[in-house]
Parts: C-alpha cells; sequence; structure tokens
C-alpha cells in the first residue's frame, strides 16, 4: 500500500511542470551545462519594476514639499509687492528675489526685507519731517535720533498724534484770524496757543464754544444800540433768549430785520424831492433786487451817486450863481468829493452873502432879498428847498434845474435877474438846505408884517 500512494506522489511531481509551463515541456532540449529555466529569473523585472516605482513616489513627494515652500514664498513676497506702503528698497529686492531661485526667496524672506523695511522707514521719516508741522518735525527728529523701535513707533502712531496737535494749532490760529471772531475767543485762542497739546484740544472742546456765546452777546448789543427800528426789535428780542437764540439772530433774523430798515431808509430817500436824479435812479433799482442790492446801495453805492448829484449841483452854481459864488463852486470843482461837500455846506452861503453885501453896496439890491435869500446853504445831498412867501408889489418867476421846480422873488420894476444873479439861485432846483427853508419862512412873515403896518 505504501508503496503506490509513493509512485502516486513521485508521478504527479514529474508531471507538474510539463502542466503548469507546457512552453517549456514542448521547448527544445537544452545543451549540455546550460541549466533550464530559471523561476527565480523570471520574475525579477516583476520586482525591478516595484522598486522604481518605489523609489519614483519618494522622490515625488520631496519635490512637492520644495515647491509647495516655493510657492508660499512667492505668494508672500507678492504680498509685499502689492501693499502701497511697502518701500523702494523693499520692492526692488522682492523683485530681483523673484526672479531668482527657491533659495532667493527664501533668503529675501527671512533675511534682506527687515533690513530693507529699517531703511525705507527711515526715509519715510525724512521725508515726513520736510513736510510736516511743527509738532510732527519735533517728533520726527526724535525718532530718528532714537532706535529702529522708535522710528516704527513714529510711523505707527506717533506722526498721527504729532499732525493731530498741528490740525488743532491750524485751527486755533485760523479762529484768531478771523475777523468775526469777538475779544473773549481770541484771548482764549492766544492763551491756548502758548500752551500744549491739551490746551489746545481743550480751547477747541470746551472754551471755544463758552466765549463765543459771551461775545456773541456782546455784538448783539452793539448791534441793539446802532441798528432801526425792526434790527432793535429782533435784536431785544433774542437778549431774552439763550445762546442758540442768540446765534439764530445774528443767522437770520439780523439779515432780515436788517433788510427791513435797508428798505424804509431808501424809501425815505426816495420821498425827498430834493434828491438827484442819479441818486433816486440807483435807490429804485436797489428796491427792485434783494436785500444783498439794499445794503450795497445804502453801504457802496449812495455815497458815490450823491457825489455825482453833487457835482452836477456845484457845476450849476458856478455858471449862474453871483461872482463869488461862480469863484467858490468852480473851486471846489476843481477838488476832491469831499470839497464839494465843503463847498454846498459852508462855501456856498458864505459865497452868496458875499455876493449880497456887494450888490448892497452898489445899490443893486431888492427889497427882502437879503433875507429871504440867505440861508445857511446846502446840507449835502437830500436838503430841502426853501419855499418863498412873495410880499405885496413882488413878481414870481419859476426856474427848472436838474430836480424839482423852485420859485425865486424879484422886484415889480424887472430887477429879479439882477437878484439871481447876486444870490447864485438861477436854474437851481434843489440847491438849498432845510435851514434855509426856515430862514426863507422867517423873511416872509417879516414882509407880511410889514405889509400889514403900511396898511395900518
Amino acid at each position: 500500500m505504501k508503496l503506490p500512494r509513493v509512485s502516486a506522489v513521485v508521478a504527479a511531481a514529474v508531471l507538474a511542470p510539463a502542466v503548469l509551463f507546457p512552453s517549456t515541456a514542448s521547448a527544445a532540449p537544452q545543451p549540455a551545462g546550460v541549466s533550464g529555466p530559471d523561476t527565480a529569473s523570471g520574475s525579477a523585472p516583476d520586482t525591478a519594476a516595484g522598486e522604481t516605482a518605489k523609489d519614483t513616489g519618494k522622490e515625488t513627494a520631496k519635490d512637492t514639499g520644495v515647491t509647495d515652500q516655493e510657492k508660499q514664498d512667492r505668494a508672500e513676497i507678492q504680498r509685499i509687492l502689492a501693499d502701497p506702503e511697502t518701500g523702494r528698497g523693499v520692492r526692488e529686492a522682492a523683485e530681483k528675489a523673484l526672479k531668482g531661485t527657491a533659495a532667493d526667496l527664501r533668503h529675501f524672506l527671512t533675511v534682506e526685507l527687515d533690513q530693507q523695511r529699517k531703511t525705507d522707514n527711515r526715509v519715510r521719516v525724512f521725508q515726513i519731517l520736510g513736510t510736516g508741522g511743527p509738532a510732527v518735525q519735533k517728533a520726527a527728529k526724535a525718532a530718528l535720533n532714537g532706535t529702529d523701535e522708535d522710528i516704527a513707533a513714529f510711523l505707527k502712531t506717533g506722526q498721527y498724534v504729532a499732525r493731530a496737535e498741528d490740525q488743532d494749532r491750524a485751527e486755533v490760529e485760523r479762529i484768531l484770524a478771523d475777523k468775526d471772531s469777538g475779544p473773549g475767543v481770541r484771548e482764549a485762542a492766544a492763551k491756548a496757543l502758548k500752551g500744549t497739546a491739551a490746551d489746545l484740544r481743550h480751547f477747541l472742546e470746551v472754551d471755544l464754544a463758552k466765549q463765543r456765546g459771551d461775545d456773541n452777546r456782546v455784538k448783539v448789543s452793539q448791534i441793539m444800540a446802532s441798528g432801526g427800528r425792526a434790527v432793535r426789535e429782533a435784536a431785544n428780542k433774542a437778549m431774552d433768549g439763550d445762546d442758540a437764540a442768540i446765534l439764530k439772530f445774528l443767522t437770520e433774523g439780523w439779515p432780515a430785520a436788517q433788510a427791513e430798515d435797508d428798505r424804509v431808509a431808501i424809501l425815505v430817500i426816495l420821498a425827498n424831492k430834493e434828491t438827484g436824479r442819479h441818486t433816486a435812479e440807483g435807490a429804485q433799482k436797489a428796491l427792485n433786487g434783494t436785500a444783498a442790492d439794499l445794503r450795497k446801495f445804502l453801504e457802496v453805492e449812495l455815497p458815490k451817486l450823491r457825489a455825482e448829484d453833487n457835482r452836477i449841483k456845484v457845476s450849476q452854481l458856478a455858471e449862474s450863481g453871483g461872482p463869488a459864488v461862480r469863484k467858490a463852486a468852480r473851486a471846489a470843482l476843481e477838488g476832491s468829493d469831499a470839497d464839494i461837500t465843503a463847498f454846498l455846506t459852508d462855501g456856498w452861503a458864505k459865497a452868496r452873502a458875499e455876493d449880497e453885501a456887494a450888490a448892497a453896496g452898489s445899490g443893486t439890491g431888492t427889497p427882502g432879498q437879503g433875507a429871504g435869500q440867505q440861508g445857511t446853504g446846502q446840507q449835502g445831498q437830500g436838503a430841502q428847498q426853501p419855499q418863498t412867501v412873495q410880499p405885496a408889489g413882488f413878481t414870481e418867476t419859476t426856474t427848472t434845474g436838474t430836480g424839482a421846480g423852485i420859485t425865486v422873488v424879484g422886484s415889480g420894476s424887472g430887477s429879479g435877474s439882477g437878484a439871481l444873479a447876486a444870490t447864485g439861485t438861477d436854474g437851481i432846483g434843489w440847491e438849498a438846505g432845510g435851514a434855509a427853508a426856515a430862514l426863507a419862512a422867517g423873511a416872509a412873515l417879516v414882509a407880511l408884517s410889514r405889509r400889514r403896518s403900511a396898511e395900518d
């Protein structure tokens, strides 16, 4: 029983190669001295391929680690370049590193970046020093004399603190220079400028409002004392309120009330029959305009227009007055507006008195002429024309000039023209003042009294 079982095992062992490897079994017989197929050598290629793939995987993993670091470094450098605060030195070194190897990128980030930043920071501080205000310059100099950390601190916070101080100082100086700032504000501002940064800030945040409130009340009191009716009423009402009411009056109430008073003043000028043509035209134009036009007329245009009308008046006197009046009028015309005004308010009356005295001395004077026509002279533009009352036996002649017509008195024997030449009233429509009107009225009363005495 044992032999057949062993024979079966041996037979299986012999037949197994032929079954498993038919090509080998059918191959030609090997020459003597050559071994058969080596199954180990047949599996060698597969083993080598596996080892190669394993080694390649290790190398790829190694290369991937370096590439990731390089990518990170490159991205960081590009971020630095995109920062607008990056200085010139850092930019140049960063751009150079981007053109190099991975080692160049790493060297820039770990070594060059810090060095270049310190250099750029100092350059920036020097630039700020050249353009900053007093406080900024002081802080910049202190930083430059310190360490790199002092430089960085100045750029991060110090410069802004100093700039705030400079801005406060500039604002206080502006307030001090403002012509609308009151005495209280000016005094407090000047004091703050001599102090510290904290004093400047305290003035702007605390003192300024209080001082302005006090100054505004003083200003309203002054306006109330010198303004017209509407302005006085509005100012008095504001003084009963708080600082807000005072401020509202100055910004809104005062201009409105002033416009109302200005309109009334211009209407008075227009209502005066002695107002000259140019002045009247300017006044009417202002009434048709805005509040600013009213104020401009009264403050700017009115003196010029009155001076122009006064010159016309004096020119008429220089042509129609007596010898002394003509001489004085022509002298005034050669002078300034002030000379014209002086002639109308004083010189004209004196010259006319000389002409009347000369006429009386030569016997050419007429009854009632001296008292009736010698007045105090023109009281500037807008004076009232004297109204004469005729005594018995006199005729009247109406003449017209630039303004309204006037009534002059002449003798019944035809000597009226001589009286006009002597007094300098021929052809003048609005030359006599209010005082002259009173004197003329007095002369008329004297003449009337004489007439009644003669009748008695």
